[in-house]
């Protein structure tokens, strides 16, 4: 007796659930583990998760209305902004006075966006539980994993010594996706005690940029939480008009420096130095001096060592108005249009927009691959969390008395 369609195993949508669910384990498993033992574990383990995603995509036939999605993406605001600031980016190269390295920093800025995208238009338009219950997990043993490094070394994965720091980083960033899933299936209670256990790993560890950058993502879940619509538009507004505005900054900072740290400090001396780039150069302030000076400006004299290591400077010197502008443009528009996202998701969302605005803010390499890298893995794993919200609560079953 020949079997019912319907009942006969589909072995190309097993192999590809399959290959989802270990692009999925990469992304929230592996990399927030891997991340503490070994510098290079996000810029190796990223693109191995998201070919997976592809492929199961490819195999499924996942891959429909991609066109459409990508159309979106490029259309919106906030990608249009994305577009411009690449494209003046790349136009940087022909005053940079470091061609070469700037041209292989904005291949990976060009590579990591691509990477994005395709892990974006490969996730299905629903996200199964089993997947997603994932992250949450693999946050959990990071930061298991991250207090015993602490007391005990890295067991001679991390002869550098970065692992640590890096792996904290990234930690601080997953960890509002993680409590975000879990906080949207009505488990408010492990939502904390995640957040408890990573703020507790931070302090163990002494890793103090961590544990302020994750202060300031706290604060920022609490204004959301409390007021939607108000505490989006307002950290809207804080994170792109810091980035307006910054060539001001040093100037209003300047007198509350003095009073707190003293004149000779080197708080001061660096703000010093940020004013005397923006009464000394105006006419830079409008193009900048070019992708990749204000790193490498400082080992070739273009740059005091202490000028500011913070991206509202960085930004400001490598790529000016034009480059201000659109970058200023992208935040606004990506939080904005983020908030229109579930209203259970938004406090998580805002919280890390202010984590890794913040990162930015306080000194953090930004330039760096595995930065980037880290960025889109976050959009990706928040894109498929608003996807696993199709269904929040199971269907009750109905009994009706027959007459």
């Amino acid at each position: 007796m020949a079997r019912s369609p319907a009942l006969t195993a589909d072995p190309s949508t097993d192999a590809a659930a399959m290959l989802r669910r270990l692009g999925f384990a990469l992304l929230f498993f592996a990399i927030p583990i891997a991340a503490l033992l070994t510098r290079r574990a996000v810029v190796v383990l990223a693109p191995m998760a998201v070919i997976l995603l592809v492929l199961a995509a490819f195999i499924d036939d996942g891959s429909r209305g991609t066109r459409g999605r990508l159309l979106t993406v490029l259309t919106a605001p906030a990608g249009m902004a994305g577009m411009v600031l690449l494209l003046w980016t790349a136009l940087s190269l022909i005053w940079t006075p470091f061609v070469e390295e700037a041209s292989e920093r904005l291949f990976n800025i060009f590579g990591m966006a691509l990477l994005g995208l395709a892990g974006y238009l490969s996730l299905p338009d629903r996200m199964r539980s089993a997947n997603l219950y994932i992250l949450p997990v693999g946050v959990a043993l990071s930061a298991l994993l991250g207090m015993l490094i602490a007391f005990h070394g890295d067991f001679g994965f991390d002869p550098d010594g970065q692992s640590l720091e890096r792996g904290m980083i990234v930690l601080a960033l997953f960890v509002w996706p993680a409590v975000t899933w879990l906080h949207s299936r009505g488990r408010s209670l492990e939502a904390l005690l995640l957040a408890v256990l990573v703020a507790l790993e931070a302090l163990v560890a002494q890793e103090p940029l961590a544990l302020q950058c994750l202060a300031v993502g706290a604060l920022g879940f609490a204004v959301t939480a409390i007021s939607p619509r108000g505490g989006i538009r307002l950290i809207a507004l804080v994170m792109a008009g810091l980035l307006l505005f910054a060539p001001f900054l040093p100037f209003v900072l300047k007198p509350l420096a003095v009073a707190a740290t003293g004149a000779g400090s080197p708080l001061t001396a660096s703000l010093d130095v940020w004013r005397h780039v923006v009464l000394g150069e105006p006419l830079r302030l409008v193009t900048g001096h070019g992708l990749e000076t204000a790193l490498r400006g400082r080992f070739f004299g273009l740059l005091p060592v202490n000028a500011p290591s913070t991206v509202l400077f960085e930004i400001w010197y490598e790529l000016g108005l034009v480059g201000a502008v659109a970058g200023a443009v992208l935040l606004y528009s990506a939080i904005m249009k983020s908030g229109e996202q579930r209203p259970i998701l938004a406090p998580g969302i805002m919280a890390t927009f202010a984590t890794a605005y913040a990162f930015g803010c306080f000194g953090i390499g930004t330039a760096q691959v595995w930065w980037f890298t880290a960025l889109v893995l976050v959009v990706l794993i928040f894109v498929a969390i608003e996807r696993g919200q199709f269904r929040t609560k199971r269907p009750k079953a109905v009994l009706h008395r027959s007459r």
